[in-house]
């Protein structure tokens, strides 16, 4: 299905890596849905930006009933079924080397967290959008990893382990769904320079990063966003159980 024709979910959509990945598929003229948790200024202000082809919807994406409520929202608001789901919402994390719980200090509260936000959050979505997307024996899902599951540049223990268990839950998806006309991949990006979760990050570590990757450059939103829309498009109808490190070539897996 040609991007201009999708109807893309994209959880945590209102800022930093989400507003990206929403601006970009807006652009492409796909019908967008703007997911927040708690910043309704900021997605009312993408939404308003990227036109009438959008809508900001609020939904805690652990909560099964309130994405449900907002997939129905959004499916009245565009007449259309959600063909791509993007799975990028982050709960309660920043990349800080300095506050970042070490061996010592870590508890199971903390991974919990991380495998509700990553786990959870992309079990409801895919719930949620499952049954349209079966009958129309099409959909897309991304979602979106990290660099740091193969090279843990920082420890950030329960961020990372929850990205890892993503690619699990990615390929058994992958394996289950394929016979719907629906794929699921994994964009995983490196450190990204700079959202509001990595405004914490040390130049320190940025340098590091610029050191020994390739192309000499930490990673921007815009450059993961690209790679979703890859995934998204007829390009991509090939492609399922992936994972795509994009990092300058840090990682080269």
């Amino acid at each position: 299905m040609e991007l201009n024709k999708q109807t893309v979910l994209i959880t945590g959509a209102s800022r930093g890596v989400g507003a990206k990945l929403a601006t970009t598929f807006a652009e492409q003229g796909a019908n967008v849905v703007v997911n927040y948790f708690k910043s309704k200024e900021k997605a009312e202000e993408l939404s308003t930006t990227l036109g009438e082809k959008a809508i900001a919807l609020q939904a805690d994406v652990r909560d099964t009933e309130q994405v449900d409520e907002m997939v129905k929202k959004a499916v009245e608001h565009f007449g259309t079924p959600i063909t791509t789901i993007v799975n990028n919402a982050l709960v309660d994390f920043r990349f800080d080397p300095v506050a970042q719980k070490n061996a010592f200090a870590l508890d199971w509260d903390g991974f919990n967290t991380q495998f509700e936000g990553s786990i959870k959050a992309s079990l409801n979505t895919i719930q949620a959008c499952l049954s349209d997307m079966k009958e129309q024996q099409f959909g897309r899902v991304i979602n979106i990893g990290t660099n740091l599951v193969q090279n843990p540049v920082v420890a950030y223990h329960e961020y990372t382990t929850g990205k890892a268990a993503m690619i699990g839950f990615t390929r058994n998806m992958a394996k289950e769904l394929g016979q719907y006309g629906i794929t699921v991949n994994m964009v995983s990006g490196g450190l990204l320079k700079e959202t509001d979760a990595s405004s914490v990050t040390t130049e320190e570590v940025f340098g590091i990063i610029e050191s020994t990757t390739p192309l000499q450059k930490a990673t921007r939103p815009e450059e993961l966003a690209d790679a979703a829309l890859f995934f998204a498009s007829p390009w991509a109808r090939a492609i399922t159980g992936q994972n795509l490190v994009v990092d300058g070539g840090l990682v080269m897996d």
